[in-house]
């Protein structure tokens, strides 16, 4: 990208002009359809679901949430989005709002457990979390201007029970565990931590945005699941995101508490103005209604029959991952992982000298795309990932048996600011 400052145009150009212009510069983004990408987007492979939020979002592209009582339709779905998303987690039906994604659910729930604590005269609260919580948690807290206090998790990758307890306060605020956390797909100790937490009067909150909307269906098809959601005895609120196994388009999430007087901790009351009473559930004020109207149609297409199909094949495609990686002699997981999500790292085991990220640079070189991570090569999986298995999994073998020293590619998450 050039260093040239970009001004606004003296004169309008032709639509199909720009629209080829789009075409040619999306074309060099990332293609999820194809099943190469293993983050960012959740391929769910179904024609007609992607047809159907096409049309969704294009019906309500216009409209602006913000007010809700001018668009009947939309309080509507929001309000039963919200009552399907809290009973698939054992949360009141009215006790969750919708947001724009997990970050902003964290900062909700961040937010809430801050004032929670200085009604109860804690002027200073901190942020308890493991070093393998969402950096979202690390934005609350400095947006929020709060401490967070990072524990190192276990050598399974799981929070350190003893530690996360011996770190807790009379500062505490919040207590977070992660069901799973997204560098090595396993579940923290939730029963434990949040039992610790409900001892000593702190919140506790479960970051399920990327299982929230795959971990019930696993534990319905018999997989064994650990607890995570509100049956969890002290687990006070959970961020799942629909936009990611809930299969809807970005951006959406929710946010859940356990009480209906916890969620109204964060609504934001205003009327010393002119314009009116201004009040809003999350920190949004404008809002685009068409992430409220796919998350409704996607959740009401598919149904929980169509959600159980998917898992199945997530579910198919894991255990098809785990056997390919681990007849490739070299490379192993990380971490043992409770989900779909994993690190492909070295294998201490191995006489095989791997360099792990001369073997991202070889599945790059063939169109895969695996995030870098600190230790390893990050994959996450969806339903479409079946149809590609066989292919990644040999392209795999040759870059593992066949690799060049790393290009020193960065290891890296979000955007570039």
């Amino acid at each position: 990208m050039s260093d040239d400052p970009v001004t606004i145009p003296e004169h309008g150009r032709d639509a199909t002009e720009l629209l080829a212009d789009i075409e040619s510069m999306h074309a060099e983004d990332i293609d999820w359809r194809g099943g190469r990408a293993f983050s960012l987007v959740y391929n769910p492979g179904d024609e007609t679901l992607e047809r159907l939020l096409d049309e969704v979002a294009s019906a309500y592209l216009h409209d602006n949430a913000l007010n809700p009582f001018k668009y009947p339709s939309l309080l509507r779905m929001e309000q039963e989005i919200i009552s399907m998303a809290c009973s698939l987690m054992g949360a009141p039906p009215r006790a969750g709002a919708i947001t724009s994604g997990g970050t902003i659910s964290i900062f909700c729930a961040v937010h809430v457990a801050r004032e929670e604590a200085r009604s109860r005269g804690v002027a200073e609260p901190q942020l308890l979390t493991p070093s393998t919580a969402h950096p979202a948690f690390a934005k609350a807290a400095e947006y929020l201007d709060i401490e967070q206090i990072r524990v190192p998790v276990g050598d399974d990758g799981r929070a350190d029970v003893a530690a996360m307890v011996d770190a807790i306060g009379p500062r505490t605020g919040l207590v977070v565990g992660s069901a799973p956390c997204y560098p090595y797909g396993v579940i923290d100790p939730i029963t434990d931590l949040a039992a610790a937490a409900a001892e000593r009067g702190v919140l506790f909150h479960t970051d399920a945005c990327l299982g929230g909307w795959l971990l019930p269906w696993w534990e319905r098809l018999g997989e064994p699941v650990a607890p995570w959601d509100f049956r969890v005895p002290g687990v006070t609120s959970v961020s799942a995101d629909m936009h990611k196994y809930g299969y809807t388009f970005k951006g959406a999430s929710i946010i859940a508490f356990r009480t209906r007087e916890l969620l109204e901790r964060q609504v934001f009351w205003y009327d010393d103005w002119p314009g009116g009473l201004y009040a809003s559930s999350t920190p949004a004020g404008t809002r685009p209604a068409p992430p409220i109207a796919g998350a409704w149609a996607a959740i009401n297409h598919l149904g929980v029959d169509g959600y159980l199909r998917m898992a199945g094949q997530v579910l198919e495609a894991t255990r098809k991952m785990r056997a390919g990686i681990a007849a490739i002699d070299g490379v192993t997981v990380s971490h043992e992982p409770d989900m779909s999500v994993m690190e492909l790292c070295v294998d201490p085991a191995s006489e095989l000298a791997v360099d792990i990220g001369g073997v991202g640079d070889v599945m790059d070189d063939r169109g895969w795309h695996l995030d870098r991570q600190q230790g390893g090569l990050h994959l996450m999986l969806s339903p479409y990932h079946l149809q590609v298995m066989d292919a990644f999994l040999a392209d795999l073998a040759d870059a593992v048996a066949a690799h060049g020293a790393s290009r020193g590619k960065a290891a890296t998450y979000g955007g570039v600011a």
